[in-house]
Formats: C-alpha cells, structure tokens, sequence
C-alpha cells in the first residue's frame, strides 16, 4: 500500500462539476492500493500518515504531525501509484489491487482514519470515479510512503 502526501494550504476534489471533498489546512493523500494489500496494512500506513512530522513547529522545523496542527485529511483513491513504470513506455498495473478489494481496503482506510481522528475533519473523493484533484502544495513538501 502506497500513500502520497502532500502538506496542503487547500485542496478539493470535483466530480461533474461538483465538489464532493475540501479541505484546508492539512494533507492530501492519494492512496495506491496493490493486490497484497490488507486491512491490517492500511491500518499501519494511516498510522504512519497521523503521526509522520511534515507541519513546522515554532522554530521552523518540520517537527508536527496533522493532528498536533489540528489539520483535515483529502483522502483520494490513486490507482495509478501501484504502475510499474520499469520497462517500455506504458505502465503497467499488474500489482494493483482488483477494484473490489481496492474499494473495500479504501473505505476501510477512511473508516480507520474517522474513528482514530476526528470525523469532520475527513473528506474524501469518490473510489473509480474521474475525479479533478485541484490542490496548493505548502512548501511544496510531498512524500511517499509505503507499508
């Protein structure tokens, strides 16, 4: 299971025109899920995500997680995180998950992250759907993370 996080001043997601997710202050993350993944695994990389320090302190120094910032979560599915890109020019996704299991693990994932933080500073975009990811990158500082 991959995450991409990216610490945000705002970010939303739009589906047919419509915001369905938006967030300010907090982080973006994109959510690959491959094959192998399990619920236990999601459950180790939210873990990771709610106490992994990319928000400033008083001096500067990247020394907060999201929840000492009280910051809101943008929890985007991204099957395009489990591509391997080694060989050729097209990607290839044969270890993402199939879109049932990877639906299950995804709302899973958000289930997880609004009993461990607090509800109403989750949103979320929509599993398969087109979705438009509009964001401003804070730094910009962007990770991946990986379990």
């Amino acid at each position: 299971m991959k995450a991409l996080i990216q610490r945000v001043s705002q970010a939303s997601v739009t589906i047919d025109q419509n915001t369905v997710g938006e967030i300010s202050s907090g982080l973006l993350i994109l959510l690959g899920i491959g094959h192998e993944d399990t619920e236990a695994k999601a459950c180790q990389l939210l873990q990771k995500i709610l106490h992994y320090r990319l928000f400033s302190d008083a001096d500067d120094k990247m020394n907060l997680d999201v929840q000492q910032i009280h910051g809101q979560l943008l929890i985007v599915s991204q099957f395009t995180l489990m591509a391997d890109t080694a060989k050729g020019r097209r990607p290839s996704f044969t270890t993402a998950a199939k879109p049932d299991k990877a639906e299950h693990l995804y709302n899973y994932f958000i289930e997880q992250a609004q009993q461990s933080y607090k509800a109403e500073n989750i949103q979320t975009g929509k599993f398969g759907a087109d979705m438009k990811v509009a964001l401003l990158n804070d730094g910009p500082v962007t990770f991946m993370l990986e379990v």
